[in-house]
Order: structure tokens, then C-alpha cells, then sequence
């Protein structure tokens, strides 16, 4: 079995309090993993670890078999939704985006008109991100996750702010992705979205992740 992810006895403390317990799990590749669990539960913790944003106390984390912190600062092939996605408040998200791959030197006009267009936004529009709705800034951040062709994606809380039709929207997606061969970890707190889309479930309870598998 081909694993995308593999987390090997994480754990992580701020100061004296644990939020994440001896953690071990593997994601195969080419699935979506949903990760249910309450606020608190440690849930984005792991993720942060994951991407290498935090470093564990203890474990290790490989990332398509690159060890994270230490053949690489960050999960490679990956793309993200974690917190809040941060945009330039006074450009447009076609400009955002491009201003996004300018950093790591790609110029591509074409496959930012295509993900804009693929998320449900109009890559056409000059309206300012900063006078965007919760769920209009919730699609841009989901188009700049998948803007690179990532094979993993890792996203936490995807759906929030979005409307019934923003959710159809992104399941939509996200499925078309599995189908093309991309990993998604997905931490979600609605229970339909976990049975719409995943493959997998993981439920994390006081920073201890309890393995609950089942088909899609």
C-alpha cells in the first residue's frame, strides 16, 4: 500500500500542557482522510505538524517519503487551507494569486483564470479581496491551495463560510481531485461532509487520534 503521509509517535506539548499523545497513522495515497474531533481536540495541531509549521516534541512525520524537518523544511506536492487564508485587502483575487506564484517564480495567467473559474469565482472581477464575503475569501483560499497541482492537499475547516451551493461546489471538487490522483486530509465538524467525501475516519479526542476506517 502506497502511503502519502506517514506520522510515527507524535507528540507535541506547549509548556506543560500535551495536545497531541503518541499519535501513529498512515494515509494512503489517492484518498480522502476525514479527521472529526471538537475544537481543542488537537486536530489542527497535527496538521501544522504534518505541513512542518510546528515542530512535534517528539515522532516523526514523512511527507511522499521526505522526512519533515529534516530532507525538508516543508510537506512537499502540498497545498493548504489552514486558519484564515491572508490575502492583499486591496487587490483583486486574480492578482492575489498572482502575486502568490510571482513568489516561487511561475508566471501562468492561464491556470490562474482556470482555478478561479474551477472554485466558482470570476477571474475577470477587479472587486478587492477586502470587500470579499466570508465565503467568496473561503473559495479564493481553496483556489490558491490547489493553484500549484498539488498531490496533497490538507485543509482544515474548507467548507467554512460558504453557502449550500459553495459546499456542493467544493465536494464537487474535491472528489474530481481523488479521481486525478490527489491525497486530501480533511478536518471537518459538519458530519456530512465527512460522509460525502472521505474514504477514512480518524476521530481526535484530548489530543489522542482513535482510528475509525470506513469506504467512502
Amino acid at each position: 500500500m502506497n502511503h502519502a503521509v506517514k506520522v510515527s509517535h507524535i507528540s507535541k506539548s506547549f509548556g506543560r500542557e500535551e495536545v497531541l499523545k503518541d499519535i501513529n497513522i498512515e494515509y494512503e495515497t489517492g484518498k480522502i482522510h476525514g479527521i472529526v474531533g471538537r475544537n481543542g481536540s488537537g486536530k489542527t495541531v497535527l496538521m501544522k505538524c504534518i505541513l512542518g509549521f510546528l515542530k512535534p516534541s517528539q515522532g516523526s512525520v514523512t511527507v511522499f517519503d521526505k522526512s519533515i524537518g529534516i530532507d525538508c523544511d516543508f510537506a512537499p506536492n502540498t497545498g493548504m487551507i489552514i486558519e484564515a487564508p491572508g490575502f492583499l485587502p486591496t487587490e483583486s483575487g486574480y492578482n492575489n494569486l498572482k502575486w502568490l506564484l510571482g513568489l516561487r517564480g511561475i508566471k501562468s495567467k492561464q491556470r490562474i483564470e482556470e482555478v478561479i473559474n474551477l472554485v466558482g469565482l470570476d477571474p475577470a472581477s477587479k472587486k478587492p479581496v477586502g470587500k470579499y464575503s466570508l465565503g467568496m475569501r473561503q473559495r479564493l483560499g481553496i483556489a490558491q491551495a490547489i493553484m500549484e497541482k498539488p498531490k496533497l492537499l490538507v485543509l482544515d475547516e474548507p467548507m467554512n463560510g460558504l453557502d449550500n451551493q459553495g459546499v456542493a461546489d467544493m465536494r464537487k471538487l474535491f472528489l474530481n481531485l481523488r479521481q486525478k490522483g490527489v491525497t486530501i486530509l480533511l478536518a471537518s465538524h459538519n458530519p456530512l461532509d465527512i460522509d460525502a467525501l472521505c474514504d477514512t475516519i480518524s476521530e481526535m479526542d484530548a489530543g489522542v487520534l482513535h482510528h475509525a476506517y470506513h469506504l467512502a
